[in-house]
């Protein structure tokens, strides 16, 4: 499908928001051409644990940014994936095996702590490889950095100098935003004791600018140890680290959660301090439980991503973190059926829009500017209750009906549609049956669901979707449901034991006239009997 271009539209009229950061991106180096030749995206990954919703939402929208920026630019483009592996490892992961072995090696970086899984040569490059295999399965195009090997290999050195000469500048925008204690024992340059391997939090007895060193106490032998802070011998504390990281590579775009915003203000002032403009920055919200609370990886209160890609696919996703990313959302089952369907009518309607309208549909985003042929015009929601309707156990009854609706479809020509029909499967049996809360009818009620029942015997086969909810239209004016949305919450509730659904007229198109007919029967003799 081809694509409309981008330069040839008035910028105001491209209002995605990837085209908003796109566009700051341009208005930066458009003042200021980066001398590498590139624009460096970047994300960054803490080791310490495994890659989850927040790291692909992360990668997932810095990459749509920068597909937004080749529509605007030839300038060519880099996304670097950081793992900042040289941290110490803080605490023992309640997800691993061997956690006394780990515990020996408290303080340690990453790269230095054997790995608990004994799959690689340390825990870091044991979780840097399973970031990669992450970020590989969903297709993103990156490159991977390491902190360990940058240090380690003087990539970092010369800005590690500069860290040093600007030692006092640094802690002096640091220190008013730490406590009492930590002010005490604060340093922006971290050893790494050689007795231990352990990433000291010490104060600093000595800089020595002219030969690269700093000075410490050993805090168990009170000997006075130099170290270089070149080489890897050090690593920096993570604000600064952040900071000597934008000005090192020269990186130009970052997005970040709304919980680090003063960290990126801190780090912002030190990049300046380093001599380097720092990069432009998107604050995302962060999303929110069931209940509106934070999510807390801790509490175990969120959704993960293999929660939502069990019963969803990898599109819904998607589209869930393209909208608003600066507002907050819930994260929770409940939202996985709308995000669905949402994205299957923007990629509907794709090819009927002018170029405008498709540069700004979430799914030109979502699929780097290739959307693909919609396949269906069947809804999640519309297949969850045909699974209710039809009592599925697994998808193939779902393409009973499905191929009497739509007889050029099948599984093997129709994959999404394939996929949706098992997951709403899954997703009716784990969410939807369990809390399903059938009403009897009233007296009124009944009586239009008679009337409806008796219709829907004698209409043809060939009536569409449209006829038969205008039919449901006029049994509903006939038996004067005032207004006329208690006639279809009444439909929801006595025949599919919930408040709202699909348009009830493709539901019966779908699973069939005759059908209904007989499902309204056994609902109203089930829901007479309670």
């Amino acid at each position: 499908m081809s694509t409309p271009s981008a330069r040839s539209i008035d910028p105001a009229q491209l209002k995605a928001w990837p085209f908003i950061e796109a566009r700051r991106i341009l208005d930066r180096i458009t003042k200021t051409p980066p001398a590498k030749g590139y624009v460096l995206f970047e994300t960054g990954y803490g080791p310490s644990g495994l890659p989850h919703i927040g790291t692909f939402g992360e990668v997932l929208r810095t990459s749509m940014v920068r597909r937004a920026f080749h529509e605007l630019s030839d300038i060519p483009t880099r996304l670097i994936a950081f793992s900042d592996d040289l941290d110490g490892l803080r605490k023992v992961p309640d997800n691993v095996p061997n956690k006394d072995m780990l515990r020996q090696h408290l303080g340690k970086p990453l790269t230095s702590v054997p790995d608990p899984f004994g799959t690689h040569p340390s825990f870091g490059e044991h979780n840097n490889a399973r970031l990669c295999a992450f970020l590989d399965a969903f297709g993103f195009d990156y490159e991977f950095r390491s902190a360990t090997a940058c240090y380690r290999s003087g990539q970092f050195d010369a800005m590690l100098l500069r860290v040093l000469e600007n030692f006092d500048a640094i802690a002096a925008v640091v220190l008013p935003t730490l406590g009492n204690e930590r002010r005490e024992t604060y340093s922006p340059l971290l050893p790494i004791c050689p007795r231990t391997g352990v990433v000291l939090q010490v104060p600093v007895v000595e800089k020595r600018v002219a030969d690269g060193t700093i000075v410490y106490r050993d805090p168990e032998t009170a000997a006075l140890v130099a170290v270089p802070v070149t080489g890897g011998a050090c690593k920096l504390q993570w604000k600064v680290d952040w900071a000597m990281r934008w000005a090192a590579l020269q990186v130009d775009y970052e997005m970040s959660g709304k919980d680090l915003i003063d960290s990126v203000k801190l780090s912002t002032k030190i990049c300046r301090i380093l001599g380097e403009t720092p990069p432009e920055n998107l604050t995302y919200e962060l999303f929110l439980d069931a209940n509106g609370e934070k999510i807390s990886k801790s509490k175990g209160n969120g959704l993960s991503l293999e929660d939502w890609l069990k019963y969803a696919p990898q599109q819904s996703l998607s589209y869930y973190m393209f909208q608003t990313p600066t507002r907050a959302k819930r994260l929770h089952f409940d939202v996985i059926p709308k995000a669905m369907d949402e994205y299957l009518t923007h990629l509907e309607a794709f090819p009927t829009q002018d170029a405008v309208a498709q540069l700004n549909n979430p799914v030109w985003h979502i699929h780097g500017g290739q959307p693909p042929a919609s396949e269906t015009s069947l809804s999640f929601s519309l297949l969850l209750n045909l699974a209710a309707a039809a009592h599925a156990e697994d998808k193939a009854v779902l393409w009973g009906f499905i191929s009497r609706y739509a007889p050029e479809a099948a599984p093997e020509t129709h994959p999404l549609l394939d996929q949706m029909a098992g997951f709403t499967v899954r997703y009716y049996q784990d969410f939807v049956k369990p809390t399903k809360q059938f009403r009897a009818p009233t007296e009124q009620e009944q009586q239009a669901l008679l009337a409806l029942q008796h219709i829907f015997k004698g209409l043809p086969d060939s009536v569409t979707a449209e006829e038969i909810q205008q039919v449901i239209y006029d049994i509903g004016m006939q038996h004067q449901f005032d207004p006329l949305r208690d006639w279809f919450k009444a439909i929801y509730e006595v025949l599919l034991g919930q408040s709202q659904g699909p348009r009830f007229g493709s539901f019966v198109k779908l699973y069939g006239l005759r059908e209904t007919a007989a499902f309204i029967g056994e609902r109203l003799e089930a829901c007479n009997s309670l």
